[in-house]
């Protein structure tokens, strides 16, 4: 099932960059955590109020945004 319903954009929140539940935590942020080596537990730990489901809904954010065409000009 779909979690991406967690992902939310306020332009009052972060500049409307992408959040987890409207709170000031950034989907980057969570991303630049994993991709240096975090474990779910690490940043969980480092996040509080951030639940296992928001893990998912990022990852699930950063796949979708990444799977798009690639147009070569001549």
């Amino acid at each position: 099932m779909s979690e991406l319903h967690r992902i939310t954009f306020d332009p009052n929140i972060c500049a409307g960059r992408p959040t987890i539940r409207g709170l000031r935590i950034r989907v980057k942020d969570v991303l630049e955590l994993m991709a240096a080596g975090a474990s779910h537990d690490e940043v969980l730990e480092d996040y509080p109020l951030l639940q296992v489901e928001d893990i998912r809904a990022v990852l699930e954010y950063a796949a979708r945004q990444s799977d798009h065409a690639v147009l070569r000009v001549a």
